[in-house]
């Protein structure tokens, strides 16, 4: 690193920690209790430790940072956002509770929670956190700790607001939740720190999905985390959907801790951002635990798109299975690390990993790297990955039907892409995703987005 970028990320570590200073002496959010201000307090001394991840290191080799530790960034505050606004970013015909932040901070006027059912509570964070949420709950704490990622220590030092979901045992919420993120992307760029927590009891069924989306074409930081805690039987639905401004850095991490014979299934649709960062870690912690990772990335132009997945198998008698489909065109380049881990004791696992990636210019790149590490002996793990074009024979098979060569890539694009959007839960969300993606296929069909 230059002298110059060492000063201008000591600058912007300078920033976060008189905004850290603030929010500890009250903020906007007065009456704090001691045992968060000293869950934050580790959390920022743990990320002043660790600093910003370089391309030194192993998790990071591929993806740089430095537009994030190189730009100061003031922290978010709600602002006025009316509903044509955000309209466009939600599901058509989605029944169920909505949550929406604006710059991390809950609106109350847009979100609508409706009757919920006996059993679950749908709240803001900095609410629950007001009314008694423990502070020593693992869930909070695990990510301030010794050992974690920086970005997901430093949400944890900004521990403000996001959303509670929680869900009592044996209760079935037919409906979805969607929690929607909001940046405004005023002036000066803002950051956010929003933290998901999902807190499903045993032989319960819920469905998630978070919206992540910019008003503006401009930059802004999010800098996500979500929290999932999968009672003994219970069947869980995620679904995340990244429509950042293309201007805008996107780092989240997504962690899951599954018990005996729980069923978690997450997908995750990256539309947008210049750079994102997703990491997600599941750990299979009873026997008969089953989970499910769905993926689907559109780069292009100078888009910088890396998932990083980590599926512990440590319980005997467990399932994961995984799907990663991406499409880069123009400069777009993208990252897909996917580790497994089968524990010495976690014996009968079955663990499927793919990952596809579809160019469309001869300049787009993408990194793959699948992961094995395997410590029992009675086990079936796999894993594949691909990476190429478009089949030429099936484009002259469309062509010689009388489609032109544009529309026949839009059609072979969409069939690779619908593999991954016919799986996710809802058909009100597969629907609007798949509006989605045929608004962007006249640019990325050609193959040539700039």
């Amino acid at each position: 690193m230059s002298a110059t970028s060492a000063m201008e990320v000591s600058a912007v570590y300078e920033g976060y920690q008189a905004d850290f200073d603030r929010l500890q002496d009250g903020g906007d959010m007065p009456g704090v209790s001691a045992p968060l201000k000293l869950l934050r307090q580790k959390a920022m001394e743990h990320f002043g430790r660790l600093g910003f991840p370089t391309t030194r290191m192993e998790d990071w080799r591929f993806t740089s940072v430095s537009p994030i530790a190189t730009r100061p960034y003031a922290l978010g505050a709600l602002a006025e956002v009316t509903t044509d606004q955000i309209v466009r970013f939600l599901i058509p015909e989605l029944p169920g509770a909505l949550l929406v932040f604006v710059n991390g901070r809950l609106s109350v006027s847009l979100s609508e929670t409706g009757a919920l059912p006996p059993g679950v509570a749908v709240q803001c964070l900095g609410d629950a956190l007001a009314t008694g949420l423990d502070t020593t709950e693992p869930c909070l704490v695990s990510l301030g700790t010794e050992g974690e990622q920086p970005f997901s220590a430093l949400n944890t030092a900004f521990l403000q607001d996001g959303a509670v979901i929680r869900i009592d045992d044996g209760v079935v919420l037919n409906d979805p939740v969607h929690v929607v993120f909001i940046s405004t992307a005023p002036g000066e760029a803002v950051v956010t720190h929003p933290r998901v927590l999902l807190l499903v009891g045993e032989n319960s069924q819920v469905s998630v999905i978070e919206s992540y989306a910019g008003l503006r074409d401009a930059g802004y930081f999010t800098n996500a985390v979500t929290q999932i805690e999968a009672g003994a039987g219970s069947v869980v639905h995620h679904c995340k959907i990244l429509r950042e401004s293309l201007q805008s850095y996107h780092v989240a991490r997504m962690q899951a801790r599954l018990a005996r014979n729980a069923v978690v299934t997450s997908n995750s649709i990256t539309l947008g951002g210049a750079l994102v960062r997703n990491d997600i870690g599941v750990v299979l912690d009873g026997e008969g635990a089953e989970c499910t990772l769905n993926g689907l990335y559109l780069a292009g132009g100078k888009q910088h798109i890396d998932n990083h997945t980590t599926i512990d198998h440590a319980s005997p008698h467990c399932a994961s299975h995984e799907l990663y489909k991406g499409i880069l065109d123009g400069d777009g380049r993208a990252v897909f690390n996917g580790k497994i881990i089968v524990r010495l004791d976690a014996q009968k696992t079955d663990a499927k990993q793919s990952n596809k990636a579809l160019l469309l210019s001869e300049r787009a790149q993408v990194n793959t790297k699948p992961q094995l590490e395997i410590f029992a002996d009675d086990v079936k793990c796999a894993h594949g990955a691909t990476v190429g074009q478009l089949d030429e024979d099936a484009l002259f098979y469309l062509r010689a039907r009388g489609l032109g060569r544009e529309e026949a890539r839009r059609i072979l694009i969409q069939a690779f892409a619908t593999d991954v959007l016919n799986r996710v839960r809802h058909k009100p969300i597969q629907m609007e995703l798949g509006r989605i993606l045929l608004d962007r296929l006249p640019t990325i069909a050609t193959g040539e987005t700039a």
